[in-house]
């Protein structure tokens, strides 16, 4: 072998070495990007992503996209370069995303419990905008537990033992004067059906010495009418406010947007508060990238996103659900709106 070979072969050890490196090493970060959009007044696979039923709805037009921020975990050392280089990808330490001590699966499991939860507040956030009045309202029913099969997610509860309860302490002031083994008698609504009577034999809980009636309730505007939302394999809270202006939307006369592509975010409580989400920059860069000219920014994110707003994307502050309304009809009205 001649000493040019050699040396060639010895010069390519290290690049060989080194691309064998960037392929097979994986590194201890997860990139964050742009993640896709979605038409909250839109279908996804064929189903309305804001279905209501049971009364009447309106025609909507224009868009209203909630967005998402895209996640990249396993990466190689290479994958990890190219994200890194291309600009539009923020690369993250692992466990800020999945903490030592969970496995994805939990983390997954946990985001998908916070988007349903999102869901639940953006139906109550939207009823009770529209002025619905609030009922003591089922939020779960444990299974297995005396109210399986008796009541449901969604009934709000009248009475119990003929006595009326308008709020959750008159409830639970009646359940404490209860002993287990007792048969009670509990009034409700159920959306799109008559209203019922139900006969529970209540439990026994080692945390309390009265009945238990394995529910969760709470106080929320309550209508009877269903909204279901259909969105499959999306993760965390920040869908709230996008979908409470869905339903609003639909439930009154007149467009909210018209032919403006306005895209947010933003979680939203059962009073209609909008809180802060995570990824702003990402959010915004993929509503610009769908095609949106406004963006609702949570007033809490207002700094962030206003350092890096991509070019052409008006952003309207909104620190409630009612100040995102007023904005939006503000805006096709040709108004100021609040901004960031």
């Amino acid at each position: 072998m001649n000493r040019r070979i050699l040396t060639l072969m010895v010069a390519l050890v290290p690049i060989v070495t080194f691309g064998v490196l960037l392929a097979v090493v994986t590194v201890p970060f997860v990139s964050l990007g742009p993640g896709p959009t979605f038409n909250t007044l839109g279908e996804v696979d064929g189903k309305q992503v804001v279905q209501i039923e049971g009364t009447q709805t309106y025609p909507t037009s224009g868009h209203l996209n909630m967005t998402t921020v895209s996640q990249r975990d396993d990466l190689t050392l290479g994958q990890a370069l190219t994200l890194w280089l291309s600009g539009q990808e923020q690369l993250v330490p692992r466990d800020l995303v999945y903490p030592p001590g969970k496995s994805r699966e939990q983390i997954d499991k946990e985001n998908s419990a916070d988007f349903a939860q999102s869901e639940d507040s953006a139906e109550y956030a939207a009823l009770g905008y529209l002025k619905y009045p609030s009922a003591v309202t089922v939020a779960k029913v444990n299974d297995p537990g005396p109210s399986v099969g008796k009541l449901k997610s969604g009934d709000a509860i009248d009475a119990v033992d003929g006595t009326p309860v308008a709020n959750i302490e008159e409830f639970t002031t009646m359940l404490r004067n209860t002993t287990p083994g007792q048969v009670v008698t509990i009034d409700y609504r159920r959306k799109n059906e008559p209203a019922g009577v139900a006969q529970i034999t209540l439990g026994e809980n080692e945390d309390r010495d009265h009945g238990f009636m394995g529910v969760a309730v709470l106080d929320a505007p309550w209508a009877p009418f269903v909204v279901d939302f259909h969105l499959a394999n999306i993760g965390g809270p920040s869908a709230g406010l996008m979908f409470s202006l869905a339903v609003v939307d639909k439930l009154t006369t007149g467009d909210l947007v018209g032919s403006t592509f306005v895209a947010g975010t933003g979680t939203i409580s059962l009073d209609g508060k909008v809180g802060p989400i995570g990824g702003i920059t990402h959010k915004m860069s993929a509503a610009h990238e769908a095609g949106a000219t406004v963006f609702l920014v949570p007033a809490k994110n207002c700094f962030e996103a206003s350092a890096d707003n991509p070019p052409g994307l008006r952003l309207v502050k909104v620190e409630t659900l009612g100040q995102a309304v007023d904005a939006l009809h503000a805006m096709t009205a040709g108004a100021p709106t609040p901004s960031c």
